[in-house]
């Protein structure tokens, strides 16, 4: 049904200008080529392929962290490009991001208390104590000591820091995650707990996920359906068991195959787990 589609992008294209001699002719590297999908409420919905096929580039773009050459993107029944202003920061809270390095997304010079408070300070009203008390739930929330909110980062494992920039994105109570590359920056064992953090954060608030990655081994255990892109060009998509297990493009089977045995055996081993 309609009202079951959180996010639609249509024919979604975003092309960069490249360098080019003085008297070459200019060139454009075309980075999203035409791509269409949907995402449903309560949904983790995945991006998958090589690195530089465009992922990221879609994630930033629904994120309204950049412009598209051309196409659409639909939010909960809103022209989501065309939010401008103070009707694009009231919104903006529905969808927040969660990037890949937890080392370089958190403020070494603010304590985990402050990096907390910031989001809540924009999308609520709580001040004094009752701010503090929800930063102290959202870190309760993400498996982590309420009574470490006073350290700094640095004090934090990888792992931990991922946890603190999902606490950071779930402050203001999204509708939809986008979460890039969230994992891979980690220990295999930490790995598998955010995974495990995400599916169960998503299952029990009912939000809608954007999992962004080249690992199509978590990618399976994690999301309900699935695209693949390759330079660009979103291949295929579909419920993922039937992408992975019949996959139609000679692209995604040769991605299947590339996936080691052990790898996706211990993918399984630890989102099952």
């Amino acid at each position: 049904m309609a009202d079951d589609i959180l996010l639609e992008v249509k024919g979604l294209i975003r092309s960069f200008a490249l360098s080019a001699g003085f008297f070459a002719k200019p060139r454009q590297l075309i980075a999203v080529n035409n791509v269409n999908f949907q995402i449903s409420r309560g949904e983790a919905f995945g991006l998958v392929g090589e690195s530089g096929s465009g992922k990221s580039t879609i994630g930033r773009i629904i994120a309204r962290l950049s412009q598209p050459s051309a196409g659409s993107v639909t939010f909960d029944g809103t022209d989501w490009l065309a939010l401008k202003g103070k009707a694009l920061r009231e919104k903006r809270r529905d969808v927040q991001m969660i990037f890949q390095s937890p080392y370089a997304s958190l403020d070494p010079r603010w304590r985990v208390r402050d990096l907390l408070a910031e989001p809540l300070k924009s999308y609520t009203d709580l001040t004094g104590s009752a701010l503090t008390s929800r930063a102290a739930e959202l870190m309760e929330q993400v498996g982590l000591h309420s009574g470490w909110i006073n350290r700094f980062p640095h004090q934090f494992s990888g792992g931990q820091r991922q946890r603190i920039a999902i606490a950071r994105a779930l402050a203001s109570k999204p509708k939809l995650l986008i979460a890039d590359e969230p994992v891979s920056a980690l220990d295999v064992s930490s790995q598998a707990q955010i995974l495990q953090l995400l599916r169960s954060i998503c299952t029990e608030q009912g939000l809608a996920m954007l999992f962004i990655s080249h690992d199509l081994s978590v990618v399976d255990h994690l999301c309900q359906r699935v695209g693949v892109l390759n330079h660009g060009i979103l291949e295929e998509v579909g419920p993922t068991g039937q992408i992975f297990r019949n996959p139609q493009s000679s692209y995604t089977r040769r991605l299947i195959e590339a996936v080691p045995g052990k790898k996706r055996r211990a993918a399984e081993g630890a989102m099952h787990a």
